[in-house]
């Protein structure tokens, strides 16, 4: 997510600035600290008590002819998630094609232990496309949960239509994961997109939760190593709604900087003090270990998540990387956003972003991006408007438009990739996009500035967050009382936009067809209580070969 919680140092250098007031932390110490917090939100168990499998289970990234499954099981009581401690153990896996598991059609096993925090990944092949599968794992004579899973069409398959739900940015400390809940209470989903902050770093009560920490964090401080991120993970698969959600669909995950640090680039992070809290490569190596680990994710090029998944000849994904090649933010004012020698993507990437869109057959292209492609000006907000969310975007508060931790900070990047799309024809392309913490439904201009008489190259879906802080949140007034004032201003501002909503948390469920790709907003009656409600908000919609938004009143 953009930094929200930025210096006011102008020369934009991260890393050599003061210590901050969390940097007192001590990594040496935090191994020793980090079992009881955890341990005290698992189960009791004794001893000799058999393994558990108090994590779940999860699958992600579907093939044609696999699919990835997870789990973590817990040998003894003290092998909690970062503790390095407890026996290896015999883990194995058995996959159906019915939730009784009287048609069994593959089996396995490994051993769990310590040095990958007793988590399991199990790279299931030899299965049937578009298939509907059920798993589980066993240990010690414990089994885990059953779960249902799915594999992608077949590559030549003409398949009529996709659904995927579209989720970003759950803050732990600031609520209940409902959005979660109310996905998998759906039942009729192909999979489901996470667009990037999974989990968050900061320690207890230092990232917004509007005064109130609903529940917090483990370990309590800000996480730093190997130890820290597993705890997080850790803490995070204990809750019951991103449980059922695991068990319900595959996940097909990104990150984006709070899976490591705030504003994360590839030498470094704006919550990241170099030196006291210990050398950038060794937290960014941590904090990659443990999401691998953790997430049903395959290492994807040069062990980072971009990658691109086809779903028949519908659609293909392709899955974007955009902290761990980037360039340093830099600030506004000084030029340097267009300098062709900084970038968001890293050369090799925006390459095979290129050659992918180009060679591509489906009839949509699909981007999973991390952070939002789509030019964005503040406009003319009021100085009690323009504070906030200037903070919340990381945009200077004096209101000059340009998010720098976005593509706004990496122009040539996107100045290039939409004149590919341009130049080849390629049409039907578009963004999936979280981070920002609101929703919106825009197309992406070659020129914002002379749009709507100048062309749109594709489309953009971002969804709001699941828990974490949007405008009124920031400003602490009733939902939707920003959006009201703000949503106009925005959208005269910015032509591209057709609809943002900057105020309420939930989800997206993205459904395709050959005619059009159309994102359903859902959201969610309160972060702050776990039996929240949902509701539809919008529907917006592209059709086949226009590169233009709509809004349509029928919600799929």
């Amino acid at each position: 997510m953009t930094s929200r919680f930025r210096s006011s140092d102008s020369s934009g250098a991260v890393n050599s600035r003061a210590p901050r007031r969390r940097t007192v932390v001590k990594a040496a110490a935090a191994t020793a600290v980090l079992a009881a917090p955890l341990a005290a939100a698992l189960p009791a168990r004794a001893a000799d008590e058999a393994p558990a499998f108090l994590h779940s289970v999860a699958s992600g990234d579907p093939l044609p002819d696999g699919i990835l499954l997870w789990t973590r099981v817990t040998p003894t009581s003290e092998a909690i998630p970062g503790s390095g401690l407890g026996p290896d153990t015999e883990v194995s896996w058995t996959v159906a094609k019915d939730k009784a598991f009287n048609t069994v059609v593959a089996k396995g096993s490994t051993t769990a232990s310590a040095a990958s925090d007793h988590t399991v990944k199990a790279d299931i092949r030899g299965l049937q496309p578009a298939t509907d599968y059920w798993f589980r794992f066993s240990a010690g004579g414990t089994d885990s949960p059953v779960a249902r899973t799915r594999t992608a069409p077949a590559a030549d398959a003409a398949v009529a239509g996709l659904r995927f739900g579209v989720v970003s940015c759950a803050n732990w400390e600031a609520g209940y994961f409902s959005s979660y809940r109310h996905l998998a209470a759906r039942g009729d989903l192909d999979a489901w997109l996470h667009l990037g902050d999974y989990i968050y770093e900061y320690g207890s009560g230092e990232y917004g939760t509007r005064g109130t920490v609903v529940r917090p964090h483990a370990p309590a401080h800000e996480i730093l190593t190997l130890a820290d991120y597993r705890t997080r993970h850790g803490r995070y698969k204990t809750d019951p709604d991103l449980q059922k959600l695991h068990a319900t669909a595959p996940v097909v995950a990104i990150w984006d900087d709070h899976e490591i640090a705030n504003d994360t680039w590839s030498g470094g992070a704006e919550n990241h003090t170099e030196g006291t809290e210990g050398a950038w490569a060794a937290r960014q190596a941590a904090a990659k270990q443990a999401y691998f680990e953790w997430m049903p994710v395959r290492p994807a090029i040069a062990g980072t998540t971009y990658r691109r998944l086809r779903f028949g000849k519908l659609a293909d994904l392709s899955l974007l990387d955009l902290r761990s090649f980037r360039s340093q933010q830099v600030t506004v004012g000084n030029g340097e956003v267009d300098d062709p020698d900084r970038t968001l993507t890293g050369r090799a990437q925006l390459d095979w972003l290129k050659a992918g869109l180009a060679s591509s057959d489906t009839t949509w292209r699909l981007v999973g991006n991390s952070v939002m492609v789509s030019p964005f000006a503040i406009g003319s907000l009021s100085a009690d408007l323009l504070k906030p969310l200037a903070k919340l975007l990381g945009l200077p508060q004096e209101g000059l438009a340009l998010n720098t931790d976005q593509w706004d900070g990496y122009t040539d990047d996107r100045r290039e990739l939409l004149a590919h799309l341009r130049s080849n024809a390629i049409r039907n392309t578009v963004f999936l996009t979280g981070d920002i913490h609101m929703a919106w439904a825009n197309d992406v201009p070659v020129d914002a500035g002379t749009y709507p008489l100048s062309a749109s190259a594709a489309t953009e879906f971002v969804v709001t967050s699941v828990t974490s802080d949007n405008l009124d949140d920031l400003v602490k007034v009733p939902e939707g009382t920003v959006t009201a004032v703000a949503s106009p201003v925005i959208r005269a501002a910015n032509r591209h936009v057709h609809w943002v909503d900057t105020d309420r948390h939930g989800y997206g469920v993205l459904d395709i067809t050959a005619d059009r790709a159309q994102m359903d907003y859902y959201v969610v009656s309160s972060r702050t209580k776990a039996d929240a409600t949902s509701s539809w908000s919008r529907s917006y919609r592209t059709r086949s070969g226009t590169q233009k938004m709509e809004r349509t009143y029928d919600p799929v």
